[in-house]
């Protein structure tokens, strides 16, 4: 046995054993475990949730998104979102802002922190970040792009990729020329959320074009967007042309999403109510060396305690009573009798519930 194993003995088994079924990958010049990675997501991708995803099969992780214009200030809180775990093997620090000397000099601060790559955001929706001129805006002209990738290149010596979605609106697809001029400024990969900017998070991701460009693009194409149970992922897994696949809201409700797509006709493995506890425990061991207090680890501890808890039974009563509990430790022991008593209870999500659909980055 293991005495460095992230989880007991039980839990642990099950995991090495799908873990065992993975095959590595390569994408450009980048290695991974798996060809599942996890996406970023704002105020969610921390380093202790990024590490957990690690122990729990994920190929590799991104950061959430960090302003450039915050690096460049020296804002406190922003250079914390920069540290990576030294127990991280996969991880690429993704950055988001506008003009290419301001994301040049923040790249070259990230690169410092030691990642594996360094993204830049190009997909996020949301009007705060678009209203700058980032996130899904830098889609509105490819022209503007070669100066900005060029400039970030230079300032670094590590891979850069992006994250981009397929277009600004419907009326604007135009992932495959902002992936053509990524490969003429040496970007490593693209990752592709299949929704336009002006679906926000509504409708469904356009698999079709994913695909399409999986098979079309001069780059390799990580297809991202409504991989949100074990059997869409694995649906996907065995039908897509791209290259990798990244999960994003999934694993918040079902965080074994990177090994149950793994499972086989006979395998006498399923991940019980207690196994769900025992990854909450981790988290909030992992969490205790970022969190600035005891409140701050309540507030973001009670949202994945909720996002976890779903498809079990009496999930409502649950959330009504962790969200009146101001303790951490009082919160942590009513989180313990709740899935003790679920016993062996399994989880049932459904596969296009909608959830998490105003935005995260």
């Amino acid at each position: 046995m293991n005495k460095n194993a992230p989880f007991g003995p039980e839990l642990q088994k099950k995991i090495d054993i799908l873990k065992s079924r993975r095959k590595p990958i390569t994408l450009g010049s980048l290695s991974f475990d798996s060809p599942l990675l996890l996406a970023p997501m704002s105020s969610i991708c921390t380093a202790p949730y990024r590490l957990l995803m690690e122990d729990l099969g994920a190929g590799g992780t991104v950061s959430e998104l960090i302003s450039c214009h915050g690096i460049n200030y020296k804002n406190v809180r922003t250079t914390e979102m920069l540290k990576v775990d030294p127990r991280e093997k996969n991880i690429g620090l993704q950055l988001f802002g506008e003009g290419a000397e301001a994301m040049a000099q923040a790249a070259s601060v990230a690169a410092e922190f030691n990642p594996k790559f360094i993204d830049i955001n190009m997909g996020c929706p949301v009007k705060k970040v678009v209203g700058t001129g980032a996130g899904s805006s830098l889609l509105k002209d490819p022209m503007l792009l070669p100066p900005l990738f060029s400039a970030i290149k230079k300032a670094i010596n590590i891979p850069l990729t992006i994250k981009i979605r397929i277009g600004w609106d419907f009326d604007s697809i135009n992932a495959l020329e902002v992936i053509h001029i990524a490969k003429e400024e040496g970007i490593d990969f693209v990752a592709v959320h299949g929704r336009t900017r002006s679906q926000q998070y509504t409708g469904e991701a356009n698999w079709d074009y994913l695909n399409m460009l999986g098979e079309k693009s001069p780059l390799d194409i990580i297809g991202n967007g409504d991989l949100h149970t074990a059997s869409l992922v694995k649906h996907q897994m065995e039908k897509t042309k791209c290259q990798a696949l990244m999960l994003g809201r999934g694993p918040l409700r079902n965080p074994f999403l990177f090994l149950e797509p793994y499972l086989k006709e006979g395998d006498n493995i399923f991940f019980t109510p207690e196994d769900h506890l025992e990854v909450i425990k981790k988290l909030v061991e992992y969490s205790r060396d970022y969190a600035h207090s005891d409140h701050t680890l309540l507030i973001s501890i009670r949202k994945h305690l909720i996002w976890m808890a779903a498809g079990f039974n009496n999930v409502s009563a649950f959330r009504d009573v962790i969200f009146k509990t101001p303790d951490l430790n009082e919160t942590l022991k009513i989180s313990e009798e709740f899935f003790h008593s679920l016993k062996d209870q399994r989880k049932r999500l459904q596969d296009h519930d909608t959830f998490m659909t105003s935005g995260h980055g």
